[in-house]
């Protein structure tokens, strides 16, 4: 269309009716003399719009999804980074080649667990602390820890973060007689609650008293609400010992945890929970039975000894002959 004289009047003139129908129809409110025209218009492009919305949604949410799982990757890619300054930071002495290859298999833990971990030192026991089992690590609320997050190593479960400082955090342990974490049994699924008894092995309470337990039965992390305190498939230990089933509602197990309490270095804070629960695929592998060997004993008697034994024999039988007192029969009256 022309940029003429003609089009501007039209134009000017489209624009004044749409203003006096925008009045008339707001005067108007229910009863609007337009009202009808409006469902009309409805009618005719309303399935239109509604098509369009279906073709644009999903296209919504690819972009939402991609733009999500930008930033998930960013920030894995962030703690790959400062997992890797820690790594630098540790050296090359046997001290801290030790340290790396706890680092090493925490993060193959990590990675099989599909958690977000960011990797710590200890640095202080508890004792100061009321004589509880806890830990302090450097990493802190400027590293982005917070309270209650799940604390593991290469072997499993560790603990729980309880206190959070700028540049520090005080970590629960999993053997303390104040913590208690939801478990679930490798393969038969069984619920239960583990709490920590000292240096003893951690106490477990099925929730099921006739389930069927037995000793080298392995339990993982259940996992708790909005993965908080913890998240789900941590491996916790070994069943070492059942308590006969004495009728009740719960059943205990004593188990060994996976985790040396006293032996703690490195360690990891999940600040990134899986997106779907591992179950039991973090679990380290079974040990293969060893055989026992069978050792067969065959005793050959010797040569030399047959060879002597005889002549000791026959010495014996010339001995007896030659001496009547010797002999089983008895002397007659002549021969006395």
């Amino acid at each position: 269309m022309r940029d003429t004289k003609e089009s501007r009047l039209l134009l000017v003139l489209l624009i004044a009716i749409a203003f006096a129908l925008i009045t008339v129809d707001i005067r108007g409110g229910r009863n609007s003399p337009v009202d009808g025209a409006r469902q009309a218009a409805a009618t005719v492009f309303g399935p239109v719009e509604d098509g369009l919305s279906s073709a644009v949604d999903p296209v919504g949410n690819a972009v939402s999804a991609i733009r999500d799982s930008g930033e998930r990757h960013s920030r894995l890619a962030t703690l790959e980074k400062e997992n890797a300054a820690l790594k630098a930071k540790l050296g090359s002495d046997d001290r801290s080649r030790s340290r790396l290859n706890q680092l090493d298999s925490m993060m193959k833990l990590a990675g099989e667990g599909q958690y977000g971990i960011k990797g710590a030192q200890v640095v202080a026991i508890g004792s100061a602390q009321g004589f509880s089992w806890t830990i302090t690590i450097d990493v802190g609320a400027s590293d982005g820890i917070k309270r209650d997050m799940t604390v593991l190593n290469a072997d499993g479960l560790v603990g729980r973060v309880t206190t959070v400082g700028p540049d520090t955090s005080t970590v629960l342990l999993a053997n303390d007689p104040d913590f208690t974490v939801g478990t679930r049994m490798e393969g038969s699924d069984e619920l239960g609650f583990a709490s920590g008894q000292g240096d003893r092995p951690l106490r477990v309470q099925l929730l099921n008293g006739k389930a069927e337990v037995k000793k080298g039965d392995r339990l993982v992390t259940f996992g708790s609400e909005s993965d908080k305190p913890f998240v789900p498939g941590v491996p916790v230990g070994v069943v070492s010992r059942v308590d006969p089933s004495g009728g009740g509602l719960t059943r205990t197990l004593y188990v060994t945890p996976y985790v040396s309490f006293t032996k703690l270095d490195i360690v990891g804070v999940v600040v990134q929970a899986p997106k779907k629960d591992p179950r039991d695929e973090v679990l380290p592998s079974k040990p293969k039975p060893v055989p026992t060997p069978t050792v067969t004993v065959t005793v050959t008697p010797s040569t030399g000894a047959n060879q002597g034994g005889g002549q000791s024999d026959q010495s014996q039988s010339d001995q007896s002959r030659s001496d009547p007192s010797q002999t089983d029969e008895p002397q007659t009256d002549q021969q006395r």
